[in-house]
């Protein structure tokens, strides 16, 4: 019954589509461009014979949409359930005693006070209070935090983080890394907690939104499984050995409310969710406090300001900044990143760094960068697309509301 109403609700295409844009702006190619030179996730046989298109994103191989097309993908997300492949992204397991020293020392976030299996997002920052990228932490129930970053991000991050551990052995700290070949699955959509649940030992209800365990998944034992994803919805993501991924790939995708997602998909709802995408929307010329994202600051590091770029950043938090991120809706056209935001005046005063058309709410949306004296919602602009003018609206994100759960 739930498949059939599942697929009734398909049956409302909005006009348009969105099209992916990865870290900086750029679109994926076609998997011809550069294939060979390409990463591959454990899942990259199962995505091409369920007919996944294949395309270059940060370095890897990865599907960026499926036979039913990226419109239906999205709107099943939205009232089924959906998996998606992000084993593209690092997943870092970090040792010692030492270990929330050692994260503290990068992050911007509270990691002590994380309990016991409770994780965060929180900010790679640098000294200029830039950016580096976001992170999920992850204090687990063992014996070491787990940190999940972004692929375009591995080789930096990885960098920082090796420099930092060397520091501290050096004075004698405790701490060490261990970078995991896991692969990593998200299962997303209202549907996730009974298509999973059926599958795992332990009860789902009582799995609040950024906890975590290690369980059995149907049979494949030794999965991280974390309540949290980039969708919106309420979802789950499964650190699971990648030997075993694609058994495990295959039991979910045999439930036939779940659908194979690609990127395209992953965009989008995102971006209805008013979730950044790092390289678009954040970056290492973008602060905290100009992306709204004071609340990664935990209470206690803003006073002691011992996270790179502290300074910067909590002058920025008493003095306001400049410009701020904002989300927009728009007549005419879909928008793109880099086009220009005018103010009434007709001048520029910002530029729009993730838009698609929305195929929930059939009207476009975008977010951007806008100087802070027009960044309240409800602020009236225009956007500048193929050299005219378009009515553009601030508004309020999330554009679609979250449905994250928490346990009672």
């Amino acid at each position: 019954m739930l498949r059939a109403g599942c697929r009734a609700a398909l049956t409302r295409r909005p006009p348009g589509s969105a099209l992916l844009s990865g870290p900086g702006g750029q679109r994926p190619g076609g998997a011809e461009a550069g294939e060979g030179a390409l990463k591959r996730t454990p899942l990259d046989a199962l995505h091409r014979s369920r007919g996944g298109r294949m395309v270059p994103f940060a370095g890897w191989s990865l599907p960026l949409q499926y036979g039913q097309g990226h419109l239906q993908s999205h709107l099943h997300t939205r009232r089924c359930c959906s998996l998606f492949d992000v084993s593209h992204m690092p997943q870092t397991r970090v040792y010692g005693r030492d270990r929330v020293k050692f994260m503290e020392s990068l992050v911007v976030g509270d990691i002590a006070e994380l309990k016991p299996g409770q994780g965060t997002l929180t900010l790679l920052t640098n000294e200029k209070g830039g950016i580096v990228d976001d992170l999920i932490v992850t204090n687990t129930l063992e014996d070491h935090l787990y940190v999940v970053s972004n692929a375009g991000c591995a080789d930096k991050d990885l960098t920082i983080m090796r420099g930092r551990a060397a520091e501290l052995q050096a004075a004698g700290g405790d701490v060490h890394l261990e970078v995991l070949d896991n692969a990593l699955l998200a299962l997303q959509g209202p549907s996730m907690a009974r298509v999973l649940q059926a599958g795992l030992p332990d009860d789902l209800a009582k799995l609040s939104f950024m906890n975590s365990i290690t369980t059995t998944v149907f049979g494949v034992a030794g999965c991280r499984v974390t309540r949290c994803g980039y969708t919106g919805e309420d979802g789950v993501e499964i650190s699971v050995p990648a030997e075993r991924a694609v058994e495990l790939a295959e039991r979910l995708l045999g439930v036939p409310e779940v659908w194979p997602a690609g990127l395209a998909a992953r965009d989008s709802l995102r971006l209805e969710a008013g979730l950044c995408l790092y390289g678009n929307d954040i970056d290492e010329t973008t602060t905290p406090a100009e992306a709204g994202l004071l609340w990664t600051l935990g209470k206690r590091r803003r006073a002691a300001m011992d996270f790179p770029g502290a300074t910067i950043i909590m002058a920025q938090v008493k003095e306001k900044p400049k410009r701020k991120r904002v989300g927009l809706t728009s007549v005419g056209p879909p928008v793109r990143p880099h086009m220009a935001i005018l103010g009434p005046e007709g001048t520029p005063v910002g530029t729009v760094t993730s838009g698609c058309p929305s195929p929930s709410l059939g009207k476009n949306i975008a977010m951007g960068y806008v100087k802070a004296a027009h960044s309240r919602a409800g602020t009236a602009l225009t956007i500048e697309v193929r050299k005219k003018q378009h009515p553009a609206l601030v508004s309020k994100m999330p554009f679609v509301p979250t449905q994250y759960y928490m346990a009672k």
